[in-house]
């Protein structure tokens, strides 16, 4: 064949690709980050990148998954609504040290996504894998009526097991069990795990799998919450997943550095709420009928004022993201991030930005190695580009750190799922606890000093050391860091 004609070919392959792709892509509405990363993948990878692009790169945002007649039955667009007015008058107290400022957080919670605040909740913090596990065992072995579970990994291991056993007991006395997990976090090898507590009258769910199948290419959102509600008075929500190496038990990771809440008050509502708006959206056969059971009234006087925020691929407002943006606005003194995954969008960045340049604190930590090697590479990157406007960067060197966690100024904090990067903000079916406490918030910064007893300083001076091929592969990685 003329080498004209190949030419000619190629040519119109290599248009017709590029016409394809900006179709592809422009055909849903993105941020500029993310149109660029996958015209970047779906060009220079033809064939490939669409295949891609089909399974991880459809969005949801015009999809109503989840039933909003569960939070109209709870009563909580009457709350909501409620407090908008009260806000609006001044009286609704949200704690004893709280700034304008964080009245407007709470304000955009209430309309982003209808979080009640509820106060005299009581918080445990937990940061270690076999103490959270030894209490939350504790508390499921006691259940009088429910034990409702979330997870996005739930492993086929010792304390998978060990959980799973708790559950098969509870369900065998005549408690309900619920039980949600995520396919891509748990591997997908849980039907033989389940077996049992199915056979006992437990009730196992893959998180919309009836929706998310390979074939309707939505793999890509995952639900990433982490949480349990036992009889409607208990709510646990954080960072630890099930699995062995959340005990630090793995040899590649040693010990698992996270962080976690116990909660006890009115605060338990709103999980109960969101697990059952999860359930609803993913049960294949009906819905959940309320009854006080699951919603007791408990007499906990508690000092910690809190709202349950989630956020997931089916909005587009980024209410967590919102959240961590608005923490970040309010700061006169100090920000304190742990975050495994650092790949903040544009707007996250400079806000953060503009906060060191400011004369603020900002101190971020993160692991001293990857689970995920492109994943940590754009960390890197991001963290330099901190580094580069006056903020200061730790790496967690006692094993791995999970935690995502931010607290400012000693009075805000926020724990939950939600990591501070793209797939967080945009991917993932995330929920987080924004609480409104002094005292709770000195705490979780003590956590963070003694932390830095175990990490060591990330400095422009050790990128300058860095080979060039260290630096290519965190140039790379960040042109792909919103489709990570």
């Amino acid at each position: 064949m003329d080498i004209t004609i190949i030419v000619e070919i190629i040519s119109i392959i290599v248009i017709l690709n590029a016409v394809g792709a900006i179709i592809t892509v422009f055909h849903e509405k993105r941020d500029i980050a993310a149109i660029w990363a996958w015209l970047v993948l779906l060009i220079v990878f033809p064939v490939i990148g669409f295949m891609i692009f089909a399974i991880f790169g459809r969005k949801l945002t015009n999809k109503k998954i989840f039933n909003v007649k569960t939070q109209i039955r709870l009563g909580i667009d009457t709350i909501v609504s409620n407090q908008k007015e009260r806000l609006k008058h001044g009286d609704l107290p949200v704690a004893n040290e709280i700034t304008n400022n964080a009245k407007e957080m709470v304000n955009m919670f209430l309309r982003t996504d209808k979080a009640v605040l509820t106060h005299k909740n009581d918080v445990q913090i937990y940061t270690d894998g076999k103490q959270k596990f030894a209490a939350l065992i504790n508390d499921m072995q006691k259940a009088q009526h429910h034990i409702n579970v979330e997870y996005f990994s739930i492993m086929d291991d010792e304390i998978g097991n060990k959980i799973v056993s708790v559950l098969e007991e509870r369900a065998a006395a005549g408690i309900h069990v619920r039980v949600i997990y995520d396919q891509f976090g748990s591997h997908g090898k849980n039907k033989k795990l389940f077996q049992r507590l199915v056979e006992l009258g437990g009730q196992v769910e893959p998180f919309l799998a009836n929706r998310f199948q390979i074939l309707t290419f939505r793999v890509n959102f995952r639900d990433h919450r982490k949480m349990v509600i036992i009889d409607g008075n208990i709510g646990y929500i954080g960072g630890f997943n099930v699995g062995d190496q959340y005990l630090g038990n793995s040899k590649k990771f040693g010990y698992w550095r996270d962080t976690h809440l116990k909660i006890q008050g009115d605060a338990v509502l709103a999980l109960q709420s969101r697990f059952f708006m999860d359930w609803n959206a993913t049960h294949k056969i009906g819905t959940v009928e309320f009854s006080k059971d699951y919603f007791p009234n408990p007499n906990i006087q508690g000092t910690t004022a809190m709202q349950i925020v989630s956020s997931g691929p089916d909005s587009d407002l980024e209410q967590i993201k919102r959240g961590y943006m608005q923490m970040i606005a309010t700061a006169r003194k100090s920000i304190l991030i742990q975050t495994p995954y650092f790949i903040p969008d544009s707007g996250m960045l400079e806000v953060l930005q503009n906060a060191a340049l400011a004369g603020i604190k900002v101190h971020l930590m993160i692991p001293s190695m990857p689970d995920h090697p492109f994943v940590y590479q754009a960390t890197k990157y991001y963290a330099k580009e901190l580094l580069a406007r006056g903020g200061k960067v730790s790496t967690y060197d006692n094993g791995f750190l999970h935690a995502k966690m931010m607290v400012v100024d000693g009075k805000i904090a926020s724990v939950g799922s939600a990591n501070l990067d793209i797939r967080s903000f945009k991917l993932n079916f995330e929920a987080n606890a924004f609480m409104y406490d002094k005292e709770l918030a000195q705490k979780l910064e003590h956590i963070f000093k003694e932390d830095l007893k175990h990490s060591s300083s990330l400095t422009l001076m050790t990128y300058a050391k860095q080979s060039l091929w260290q630096t290519m592969k965190q140039k790379f990685s960040r042109l792909l860091s919103p489709i990570l």
